[in-house]
């Protein structure tokens, strides 16, 4: 099973929008399943190529709304990306720059922020 990209990609847009980070539970459960690590791992993959795209356009990284529900930070595979982030992945100090990559989706997304030529699947 593949998840589709336009539609993972919508739903973090919309998230962006109300100002919300979601789970990685909650992501699966939007998208019709219940959370499996296996599930999981295929949606860090397509969480990818949605930070990939958004990259292409200039756009802050969505990737970083999906988190753990034990302490509302992402997941490991999510560190090692393209962040140039060298600390560590707990913390204060990663809470914060979480709190900061988040903060630049917020901002991106929020509803009065979206230009009128933007094209948004939701």
């Amino acid at each position: 099973m593949a998840f589709n990209v336009d539609e993972v990609e919508a739903l973090l847009i919309a998230a962006a929008q109300g100002g919300a980070a979601v789970t990685y539970s909650q992501m699966l459960g939007a998208l019709g399943h219940r959370f499996t690590r296996p599930l999981m791992r295929q949606l860090c993959v397509v969480l990818d190529a949605v930070d990939s795209r958004a990259r292409g356009r200039g756009d802050p990284e969505l990737a970083v709304l999906v988190v753990r529900q034990s302490d509302a930070l992402p997941g490991q595979g999510w560190w090692l990306g393209e962040r140039g982030y060298s600390g560590a992945f707990e913390g204060a100090a990663a809470r914060a720059y979480v709190g900061r990559a988040q903060a630049r989706a917020f901002a991106r997304w929020c509803k009065s922020n979206v230009d009128a030529h933007d094209e948004i699947k939701l």
